[in-house]
């Protein structure tokens, strides 16, 4: 079965599952044969040195700090800290450099390390078999050249990766990018992530269907830049001020924006065009 087919035939069954439009589903984060691996051939790009400034230097207590809970479960919604606005740091990589001086990818099968570091487990709606281990450079706040991991859909790596490729080029800044820990399912909210992540095994929030991000069909872009609201749940907690979508700051993207072009270009839709709920930082190949 091509990628196109394996695709359709994933969208048809979250279709027959009963799920509902995407701006009736909520996809907020929680407290935050495969292909043969190939290399990209990078794209010669110049290392730029900064001068740290406000917002440019990560906060001793980022990701310590627990927040009170509402009776949702979710965290209280406090102003934002001013060291997080504008927010503009690149935490260090998880995982090796990719070779080269410019963008460069490499996508294959998932290594049974990276599998056991996942949320994935044996009830998940996708199999082991069929999600790809994509790592990619990406451009940081830093203004250098960084490494990440994305766990994705088979179907969809390839086409994931040629709009990252875009991004790069761009200088689009991300502050992280690894595969998101199981652990950070149950944690106590701290409400300051800001992980650029693909899959998570998680049913969508307040109904019985699985999430897109649960078959490795959608990504979550700089969280913190981009939140998530529906009503008065704001995610990650501490980002209300980037709910200011006319002051533009470093990561945030817009319906106008490279980002939302660049995934529509591979088909994918944006959360932020939701009307019962924004979901600024979500990317679907499901509409969803």
């Amino acid at each position: 079965m091509t990628g196109s087919s394996r695709l359709a035939a994933t969208l048809l069954l979250l279709a027959l599952a009963g799920c509902d439009s995407g701006d009736q589903v909520a996809e907020p984060p929680r407290p935050s044969a495969p292909p043969a691996p190939a290399s990209r051939a990078p794209d010669p790009t110049p290392t730029i040195t900064s001068t740290p400034g406000s917002g440019a230097v990560r906060p001793d207590w980022l990701g310590t700090r627990p927040l009170p809970l509402r009776r949702d479960g979710y965290g209280r919604v406090p102003p934002t800290p001013p060291e997080l606005d504008p927010r503009r740091f690149t935490l260090p990589d998880t995982v090796p450099t990719l070779p080269g001086a410019g963008f460069a990818a490499q996508v294959g099968k998932v290594p049974a390390a990276v599998l056991a570091r996942s949320t994935w487990a044996p009830a998940c709606p996708v199999g082991a078999t069929d999600l790809a281990y994509v790592r990619l450079t990406f451009w940081g706040y830093d203004d250098r050249r960084h490494t990440g991991e994305l766990l994705l859909n088979r179907a969809v790596a390839y086409d994931v990766v040629r709009a990252f490729r875009v991004l790069y080029r761009a200088r689009f800044p991300i502050e992280e990018m690894r595969v998101t820990r199981s652990s950070e399912l149950d944690a106590a909210p701290t409400g300051d992530g800001n992980n650029t992540a693909g899959f998570v095994c998680r049913p969508t929030v307040g109904a019985t269907s699985w999430s897109a991000h649960a078959y490795g069909l959608a990504i979550d872009v700089n969280p913190f830049m981009n939140p998530y609201q529906r009503d008065d749940v704001v995610l990650p907690e501490l980002a209300s001020s980037y709910l200011q979508r006319d002051w533009q700051r470093p990561g945030m993207f817009g319906p106008d924006s490279l980002v939302v072009r660049e995934f529509a270009r591979i088909g994918w839709s944006w959360g932020g065009a939701w009307h019962t709920l924004k979901d600024y930082q979500h990317l679907s190949a499901t509409g969803r």
